[in-house]
């Protein structure tokens, strides 16, 4: 059986790692290259990256600090923020990045996916997808979750896939910080409409909400998170004991 995959996410604001609540209100943790390493050596199994203000500033992702972090860890690492060509892609890999997740630069032009898994390879591209309910739906937002598109979001990850995304990353601005477990309902929609690894993102608060999603969503891949190992919430070894002990396959620190 595959096993379900753990992983932290660093949000990077002017060099360093930032938290906040429903995407507002950020405040600073630690060193990235720091944080990344001991995430590496505690038993994650991948690292998510991102530069969570260059599509709203409209510039770059912060290439030194991606190469200091991919130099530190051994595990696989994605990076997103400010991704709007196949240029940064490439410029993104050349850093030492595994896979590139692309979300605002997916909206503005769909046709990224496509040249992008064309060149890469599907595994390369991850689409990430900020999602908040708006009169009871499901809309993407755009710009680090601050500007709503108006697209359904299920459908957009519907075609996301379709154009060649090979992993979706559902980040739940809803439960975003509030630590009160993982946006079931809006999972449960997005993996009933693909057939690629889905990652949960926005939520989680306690070890047992690892164990709800894995047993809720058999499917999903991964659950995402960040304050809570941050701040030392909760330990991955601890995190990886519990869901082994509920028959979750997990790869074991």
């Amino acid at each position: 059986m595959i096993t379900k995959r753990i992983i932290p996410c660093l949000d990077v604001r002017n060099g360093r790692v930032v938290k906040g609540v429903n995407f507002e209100g950020l405040s600073d943790v630690s060193s990235p290259t720091q944080l990344a390493r001991a995430y590496w050596e505690s038993g994650a199994d991948e690292l998510v990256f991102y530069d969570i203000t260059a599509s709203f500033e409209g510039r770059k992702l912060f290439t030194d600090v991606l190469r200091e972090v991919a130099s530190t860890i051994f595990i696989p690492l994605t990076v997103g923020g400010g991704i709007n060509t196949v240029e940064d892609f490439d410029r993104v890999l050349k850093c030492g990045a595994d896979k590139v997740s692309v979300n605002s630069g997916a909206i503005r032009n769909p046709e990224l996916i496509n040249e992008a898994a064309h060149i890469y390879g599907n595994q390369c591209v991850v689409l990430s997808v900020d999602i908040k309910r708006v009169n009871g739906e499901f809309h993407v937002f755009a710009k680090g979750g601050r500007e709503d598109t108006g697209i359904e979001a299920i459908e957009w990850i519907k075609r996301g896939v379709e154009r060649g995304a090979g992993e979706i990353v559902v980040n739940s601005i809803d439960t975003d910080g509030v630590k009160q477990g993982f946006d079931i309902e809006m999972l449960k929609a997005v993996q009933s409409v693909v057939n690629v690894p889905v990652i949960a993102s926005g939520g989680a608060g306690k070890i047992e909400d690892f164990v709800t999603l894995f047993k809720e969503i058999p499917r999903m891949s991964a659950g995402l998170a960040a304050s809570i190992f941050h701040f030392g919430e909760v330990a991955i070894k601890d995190l990886k004991e519990e869901l082994d002990k509920n028959n979750i396959p997990v790869r074991r620190v």
